[in-house]
């Protein structure tokens, strides 16, 4: 596929989509990335990607640097995997994207092309957000409750799902709580769904409550 193909067909993409040299210079803009960052193609080509997006990760730490773990992947013909991402906007403001990459190379020039693709997920941060004030709230409501003499379930809990519990009462996301448990999200339903069992619950809140009401976490 030559150079133009390539960026002709990522014109024609949903996804705001732009590829970078192996320098992490942009070299492609699509319609698609103005209208979601809000950066003209004129104003970004030529330009790195990590001085344009300024990316950070969940806890707002610099993960858009020169040193650039997807690039390294693309060197080392290395799979990169898909990531989230908070970027800035021309706007001055902070979007939450989810993105992939896919690399392209030339083999009659040798050249590389890292194509990145990215999407927003503003809408599935909020709701996180969300769900951790309530899963904070509700613990502070389960403490100062003055039930904490309920007895424990029949069938006690193992220590993996009083760690599942533990978790989700610290406001962890599941796709977290998968990765600090080292579990599959099909184990992580089925503690769930012993855990409700055992409990009588019907819910990871309504769960976490009556955890903490009873002091089983």
């Amino acid at each position: 596929m030559l150079d133009r193909e390539l960026f002709d067909f990522l014109e024609n993409t949903a996804d705001a989509a732009f590829a970078l040299t192996d320098s992490g210079e942009i070299c492609s803009w699509n319609a698609s990335a103005e209208s979601l960052f809000g950066y003209k193609r004129d104003h970004v080509l030529g330009k790195a990607c990590f001085e344009v997006l300024q990316g950070t990760g969940a806890h707002g730490a610099r993960v858009c640097t020169e040193q650039c773990a997807v690039r390294d992947c693309a060197a080392r013909h290395v799979p990169a995997p898909d990531f989230d991402l908070e970027v800035r906007t021309r706007s001055g403001g902070r979007l939450w994207v989810n993105v992939s990459t896919l690399v392209h190379e030339d083999s009659a020039t040798g050249r590389r092309w890292i194509v990145h693709m990215a999407r927003s997920i503003a809408a599935r941060k909020q709701t996180e957000r969300l769900i951790d004030r309530m899963m904070r709230l509700s613990k502070e409501f389960a403490e100062t409750a003055d039930d904490g003499r309920r007895p424990a379930p029949a069938v006690p809990l193992s220590d993996q799902e009083r760690r599942v519990l533990k978790d989700l009462s610290n406001g962890n996301s599941p796709a977290s709580i998968v990765a600090n448990l080292q579990i599959s999200p099909q184990t992580l339903r089925n503690h769930l769904h012993h855990i409700n069992q055992k409990l009588g619950t019907h819910s990871r809140l309504e769960a976490v409550m009556q955890a903490i009401r009873r002091r089983l976490i």
